[in-house]
């Protein structure tokens, strides 16, 4: 049993945890986001555990978001994506999480992507844990990318705890993707956390750490007379067909349109019913096909 305080640095790839809190928003039966209090609770825990430390002397002393971001007007035109980028941004702000954004890049073919965070949260990381000397570094990370990170941290003498999680999501254009966490990766760590699986596992207990991991009410936009303007001359109305984890698709002959839940405005995608009778905006996708955005209740 030790007695001296653990010093623990805590890195995010945010693009990453954005995922996994959709995922569980929408594609998971908890229908919650996760919380950065939460997890930071449950992070201190699994520290003082593999530690033998008691968790009050397990201390998160520093913590970091590395995310490449829209610039305001391409989030603008993006449903409610720039109100809920200031929202998170309070929540960051108020556990004391220190951000670091890059614009994301466009490319020829119109794809956008990030371009430099990865070395970035790296290089951030490893100059912080040499001056700052944390005891143990978390990675809310998936890629094997950080191996080598990971590599040098252990020349300091600090452990290095992942956070991974494996899910499938689909992305705003209705392409399935699959998130799994590198296996290079957890075979370096000296903690290895599977937190798919642990939460899976313990779906049905009524554990306060577990459960601490979920938001227990949503940020709702405010009602203003603003937000209820009158409807766009391009706007059309039909219903919703199908619901699904995260997307659905709106009856619009001759084929039936996709639109993902950040181009719901005004209501919560997880509100929306199969038969609910919705506005929307055409607009398409990289691939040139239709899609549904700015969905709003009429």
């Amino acid at each position: 049993m030790q007695d001296k305080l653990v010093r623990i640095g805590v890195f995010y790839d945010g693009n990453y945890f954005l995922q996994v809190s959709n995922y569980y928003a929408y594609g998971h039966p908890r229908k919650k986001r996760l919380s950065v209090s939460g997890l930071h609770d449950f992070i201190r825990s699994q520290v003082a555990e593999k530690e033998a430390n008691d968790a009050r002397l397990c201390q998160i002393v520093d913590s970091h978001y590395f995310r490449g971001r829209l610039n305001a007007t391409e989030a603008s035109q993006r449903g409610d994506t720039l109100y809920y980028d200031r929202v998170f941004d309070d929540i960051l702000m108020s556990e004391g999480v220190t951000t670091h954004f890059l614009p994301v890049k466009t490319s020829h073919e119109g794809v956008k992507h990030e371009k430099g965070i990865d070395v970035w949260l790296a290089l951030e990381a490893f100059e912080l844990a040499f001056y700052k000397r944390f005891n143990v570094l978390v990675l809310i990370a998936s890629d094997g990318d950080y191996v080598p990170l990971v590599r040098k941290l252990n020349t300091l003498g600090t452990r290095v705890m992942v956070l991974g999680w494996d899910f499938e999501y689909s992305t705003e254009t209705g392409q399935k993707l699959t998130t799994r966490t590198s296996q290079d990766l957890l075979e370096e760590v000296t903690y290895p956390i599977q937190m798919s699986k642990l939460i899976d596992d313990r779906l049905g207990e009524k554990e306060p750490i577990i459960n601490n991991l979920f938001v227990q009410s949503e940020p709702r936009r405010i009602a203003t007379k603003q937000a209820s303007k009158v409807v766009e001359k391009s706007a059309l109305t039909s219903e919703i067909l199908t619901i699904k984890n995260g997307f659905g698709f709106i009856k619009y002959p001759p084929n039936n349109l996709f639109f993902h839940y950040s181009n719901v405005i005004d209501t919560d995608f997880n509100d929306l019913q199969v038969g609910d009778k919705v506005e929307f905006t055409l607009d398409k996708n990289e691939r040139g096909d239709d899609i549904a955005i700015k969905v709003k209740l009429t």
